[in-house]
């Protein structure tokens, strides 16, 4: 009966925890590869579909907007998951 608790209070949480961080991480993937895809289709509209806007002096310009756009998602990302300070916590 002894070990049968035992393995009750530790592989089968540890079975859980595992589950638990592998839709994590495969999640954390495919959100990855999915953000990375939707930058580049952005930086590819704005490199054709904006006519001669960014052309010549202003070839530099979707890069930069595109980089910027993609600090924003990560720190909406960071705000996201960072903990709250605040009264109770």
């Amino acid at each position: 009966m002894a070990t049968a608790y035992a393995k009750q209070e530790t592989i089968d949480p540890l079975k859980g925890l595992g589950r638990f961080l592998g839709y994590g991480l495969g999640g954390a993937v495919l959100l990855g590869v999915g953000s990375t895809l939707v930058l580049l289709s952005a930086l590819r509209a704005l490199q054709t579909q904006t006519s001669t806007t960014f052309t010549g002096n202003l070839s530099w310009a979707p890069y930069v907007l595109v980089a910027l756009l993609g600090l924003v998602l990560i720190g909406l990302a960071v705000m996201r998951v960072s903990k709250r300070k605040g009264p109770g916590a």
